[in-house]
């Protein structure tokens, strides 16, 4: 049995196209993902994202416990409302998940999980929990929806749905949030556009859902979400990363703080490892589609090295295919590089990611 988030009836009506996505009843779009994709980058387009799962943690030592329990240090977040994205790792480094930790006061942060992974992440928090901090209230909240509002006019036509919001919400910075009365507004997202994720009492969800509707903001689905964060070179858990590879190997060596004093879990290991991977964007040269798993063969100083893709697709905002891929280090942008596709080998470039950012081609 497919869990369903509560605008499943909503996405029933707007006709989309259900998948299964990880055990979720979920809309991969509502009629053409292409439509979906080029209204983000030029409109404003809404997701919904509440298969994710937002998990409370409560209490006077939340703060000392999350210095432990991920690999950025939450002594950055000094002003409420202000947002850190950040891995949780395993001792010997592996990802767990990438998630968003939200400090609302010195005893209330909440952290953002992936669908995928919200069942083992939490019985991980808990784990932990019960190690370093046993007093503190560790709370899923299946009781909230989310719905992303992405693009150039994702913030003003939010505040047309919300009129009273705008002078709440107007001054946010990216990665900062704020309460306004039963929404929780924080300008973050994964598609390369500026816009909100609303947080929302489940029940109130669908009613909300239709009023931006209403207001011209386009439905999307799966599909357009995964050539968004692709072309906004955003890291898929599962793909990009999992627990057998480093946020030093993931391109996510950003996130992590080996500066300062504090112990985390997994820190000694990252101290410790030799990183011989990169991941990298790449561009194709010649005509094909790039997809996950395909193998890269680079010429290096006259030796064959591979890797391979973890993500990949066609850009429609480029109007070529594009990847992330992990490779060895030593490869550089200037070596001879060929992805593999269908026994043929193509001609591809390394490029710096992001591809897209804010409707802008980057490379």
């Amino acid at each position: 049995m497919l869990k369903k988030t509560p605008l499943n009836q909503a996405h029933r009506e707007m006709n989309a196209k259900m998948v299964d996505f990880g055990g979720w009843d979920m809309p991969l779009h509502y009629g053409s993902q292409l439509e979906e994709h080029h209204k983000v980058r030029q409109d404003a387009g809404m997701f919904d994202v509440s298969h994710m799962l937002p998990v409370d943690i409560k209490g006077n030592n939340a703060r000392g416990f999350l210095r432990q329990l991920v690999a950025n240090n939450v002594d950055k977040l000094t002003i409420p409302g202000k947002a850190l994205y950040t891995c949780m790792l395993t001792p010997q480094g592996g990802i767990i998940d990438d998630l968003i930790v939200y400090f609302l006061s010195e005893s209330w942060f909440r952290v953002v999980v992936n669908a995928g992974t919200a069942d083992k992440d939490v019985e991980w928090i808990l784990k932990q929990r019960d190690a370093l901090a046993s007093a503190l209230e560790i709370t899923p909240r299946r009781d909230l929806a989310m719905i992303a509002v992405q693009g150039p006019n994702a913030r003003a036509k939010l505040w047309q749905v919300i009129p009273d919001s705008q002078a709440a919400t107007e001054e946010l910075k990216l990665f900062q949030s704020t309460t306004h009365n039963q929404y929780f507004i924080a300008r973050t997202g994964y598609t390369g556009e500026d816009g909100f994720e609303i947080i929302v009492p489940a029940d109130e969800a669908p009613a909300f859902w239709k009023a931006l509707y209403a207001a011209g903001v386009a439905p999307a689905g799966l599909g357009a979400r995964d050539t968004l964060r692709l072309e906004a070179g955003m890291n898929l858990y599962g793909q990009d990363m999992d627990e057998t590879k480093t946020p030093l190997e993931s391109g996510l060596g950003w996130t992590v703080d080996l500066k300062s004093e504090r112990d985390f879990i997994g820190k000694q290991a990252l101290l410790d490892a030799k990183v011989t991977q990169q991941l990298v964007g790449l561009v194709l040269l010649d005509r094909g589609v790039l997809r996950s798993h395909q193998k890269v063969v680079a010429q290096h100083n006259g030796s064959e090295l591979e890797g391979k893709i973890t993500s990949g697709g066609f850009s429609p905002t480029i109007n070529q295919s594009i990847a992330l891929a992990r490779i060895p280090a030593e490869i550089s942008p200037d070596d001879d590089i060929h992805v593999l596709v269908r026994d043929k080998k193509l001609r591809a470039k390394v490029v710096k990611y992001p591809f897209v950012r804010n409707g802008k081609v980057l490379i």
